[in-house]
């Protein structure tokens, strides 16, 4: 399945979530629901992933954690916030690069509408 095909089904199931939830809860709650809805769906889905953290050819003794993992091709980066900043673009874009995945998607859950609030980052690999 391609980053695109995923990337299909992943809003299918953002849109599901937040159609049932609505905005304004915490993002955890949002990762779990959201998680739950892509294995209903399916898809294979991992989540809080600890990854290692790689400086001048060094395994560093410090990893960063992944929101969810779908596919093992796209990484979900969950926020429940007034309003997205350019450091969380920024953030996703580097874990886009540490992995080596072609495509992020950031969605903010506390917004008024969903369509406007799914962001997709490529990795210009």
């Amino acid at each position: 399945m391609s980053e695109n095909e995923i990337s299909y089904k992943v809003r299918g199931a953002i849109f599901t979530v937040y159609n049932t939830l609505g905005p304004g809860l915490l993002e955890s709650i949002y990762e779990s629901a959201l998680y739950y809805q892509l294995n209903k769906d399916g898809l294979k889905i991992a989540k809080q992933i600890n990854l290692p953290v790689k400086y001048d050819n060094t395994e560093l003794d410090i990893t960063f954690r992944l929101d969810l993992l779908v596919e093992d091709k796209v990484i979900i980066e969950l926020k429940s916030v007034e309003e997205l900043k350019s450091i969380h673009f920024k953030q996703l874009n580097t874990y886009l690069k540490l992995t080596n995945k072609k495509l992020g998607l950031l969605v903010n859950f506390n917004c008024e509408n969903i369509l406007d609030n799914i962001h997709r980052v490529v990795n210009k690999i």
